[in-house]
């Protein structure tokens, strides 16, 4: 098993979903972020410059939550893992996102999608 650096529960207002309301309205999210990478420097040498700094992760994920609407979760999700993989020197990224006030007939507190991509052995070299 790899290193992980871990978010849970970033919550935002966003305008993600199929139906007009909630591209118009908008919806509360959910999102957990792990990052997988190697962090034998930062723990040996205790300087953040050895790490991932999770307020940048954090910032990115509000910075693409609140970013153009998507209608699915699943292109939310590619979204942001396109964009950590851009912006951070992780070998594995997973995301689960959540919508907290879904749009169905009933009570039903969130639904949503995980996905995990592992980095390109190109992107790499």
């Amino acid at each position: 098993m790899r290193d992980r650096i871990f978010l849970e529960g970033i919550k935002f207002h966003g305008f993600h979903g199929l139906t007009k309301m909630e591209r118009q309205v908008g919806c509360r999210l959910a999102v957990d972020v792990i990052l997988e990478t190697d962090l034998e420097l930062s723990g040996r040498h205790d300087r953040v410059r050895d790490t991932i700094d999770y307020r940048k992760v954090h910032e990115k994920v509000i910075e693409v939550g609140r970013g153009p609407s998507h209608k699915l979760l699943e292109s939310f999700a590619v979204t942001l893992i396109d964009q950590l993989f851009d912006n951070f020197p992780v070998d594995d990224v997973a995301v689960k996102v959540r919508k907290e006030t879904p749009v169905l007939d009933g009570i039903v507190d969130s639904v949503g999608v995980e996905l995990r991509r592992t980095r390109n052995a190109d992107e790499t070299s």
